[in-house]
């Protein structure tokens, strides 16, 4: 018989083998390969339409069905992707593929746009109700409405793994470890000081997900456009205390983007292997195709499908686009801080970026960052506290999904006190295997996805000429 430390360590490699693999090139090439479809297949959407998406943002339609608006979604879907991978990792991304992982960042948003497109045009089309018999979107009523009840064991694959997916323990886990690494020595970082700083989270986050949908929208609302002001404020004013600096950041990236560095390797391997990099982290930190955004663009009040798509693929521009390009930004400008290689931890990673806004703004830099993080962490969890209820209502019925909550809660205590290296395996191959049926689901659709896009902006040429 083996010994229990023998068998937990084995259980945490095993875990740790089956996530790698998983999120490595499978994921790699379904989220890529996929958006990559999809944005030719939406006849480059993201990039003829941006406009119109920010215009879309004004409609309101009080009269569909629903329980939020599209800006609203809009929040709170960019609540749940703009967190700690915003900062801890890309400087990870920073630190193995070096400034050229941030093109390729980019071109992920993009691509990510387009999937994001079809994601909030399909969660309209495709709204179900739960046993409440309320209006709900996702990719279980996606799968359900869209495919036929014969695929409803997709849907419930789905769901399963969003409970695991959307629990918030890395969230809760990384906010402990950026408060005790700032202001606590190692000495005093006691498994008590652990606890309390967990409570103190779920208490937090107990005041908001409690409310419910409505208020965790509200609450997005103001928080989203406000913490990314406040970051890129911070960022900008980085940016003017180094000005010299600048320009070499910016060449760096493009020019590093198609220059391998010498210790992942050269050539075409070495290329594709940045570009994995990049796209990897800006894919993880968009959601595009996991199905978790269109939970949320699936319960707005909106009866045009295709507007619902344009206003869901402003996200990854905000996310993947903006806030990580101003944490690289930041980082870059002291690139002499940045270790080199891999095996780099989220904490680590959360690290290289604490020390580098503080010898950008000596003495308070390290406190700004913290503040930022603290915003960017709860933010995430709100959000993914309804994901998880919509899976849980989608699972047991919605009278039930409510217990969701508490066990929700319950864990961001535990994982404030938990090494999470186990965990985050477990967290990431649940969450890489929402993205399975979701992206199978709208391959499958995507020609009526098109359909209706091709109905809506015929429609609207018409009118504009009408009105010319």
């Amino acid at each position: 018989m083996l010994p229990l430390n023998t068998f937990w360590t084995a259980i945490d490699h095993g875990i740790t083998a089956v996530s790698d693999f998983i999120c490595g090139y499978p994921l790699f090439i379904l989220l890529i390969g996929g958006g990559l479809f999809f944005l030719i297949y939406s006849k480059f959407a993201p990039l003829r339409y941006y406009g119109r998406a920010i215009q879309s943002l004004r409609v309101k339609d009080d009269k569909a069905e629903g329980q939020i608006s599209s800006f609203e979604a809009l929040t709170s879907a960019i609540a749940a992707t703009v967190g700690m991978g915003n900062i801890a990792g890309v400087a990870i991304a920073l630190s193995i593929g070096g400034p050229g992982a941030i093109f390729w960042m980019w071109i992920s948003a993009i691509v990510g746009m387009a999937t994001k497109f079809f994601e909030g045009t399909l969660s309209v089309m495709y709204k179900g109700k739960d046993s409440a018999g309320e209006t709900q979107g996702g990719p279980m009523y996606m799968i359900t409405s869209g495919l036929g009840p014969k695929w409803k064991p997709l849907a419930v694959f789905f769901s399963i793994f969003g409970l695991i997916g959307t629990l918030c323990l890395m969230q809760a886990n990384q906010l402990t470890e950026a408060i005790t690494t700032v202001f606590v020595s190692p000495e005093n970082n006691t498994l008590m000081l652990r606890f309390l700083i967990g409570l103190a989270i779920c208490i937090i986050v107990s005041v908001v997900v409690l409310g419910g949908i409505r208020r965790i929208s509200k609450v997005a609302t103001k928080i989203v456009p406000l913490m990314v002001a406040m970051y890129f404020l911070l960022v900008f004013y980085i940016i003017c205390t180094h000005i010299p600096a600048i320009p070499g950041v910016f060449k760096s990236i493009f020019v590093e983007a198609f220059t391998p560095k010498a210790g992942i390797g050269g050539g075409i391997g070495g290329l594709i292997t940045i570009a994995m990099i990049g796209v990897r982290r800006a894919a993880l930190v968009n959601e595009a195709g996991v199905g978790t955004a269109s939970m949320m663009h699936g319960a707005s009040k909106n009866n045009e499908p295709v507007r619902e798509g344009l206003v869901a693929m402003i996200g990854p521009s905000i996310d993947s686009g903006l806030v990580c390009t101003l944490t690289a930004i930041a980082i870059l400008i002291q690139r002499q801080l940045i270790p080199t290689g891999n095996g780099m931890s989220s904490i680590q990673g959360l690290q290289v970026a604490i020390n580098t806004f503080d010898a950008s703004i000596p003495g308070v830099g390290r406190y700004l960052l913290l503040f930022m993080v603290f915003i960017f962490a709860f933010s995430t969890m709100f959000s993914y506290s309804y994901y998880g209820q919509k899976c849980a209502g989608y699972l047991f019925g919605a009278k039930y999904a409510k217990y969701y909550n508490i066990f929700f809660l319950i864990m961001l205590v535990v994982a404030a006190m938990i090494p999470l290296k186990a965990a985050v395996g477990l967290i990431d191959t649940a969450y890489a295997l929402m993205a399975f049926p979701t992206m199978l689901t709208m391959f499958i659709l995507a020609p009526k996805a098109r359909k209706q896009m091709d109905i809506y902006f015929a429609k609207n040429k018409k009118q504009k000429k009408h009105k010319d």
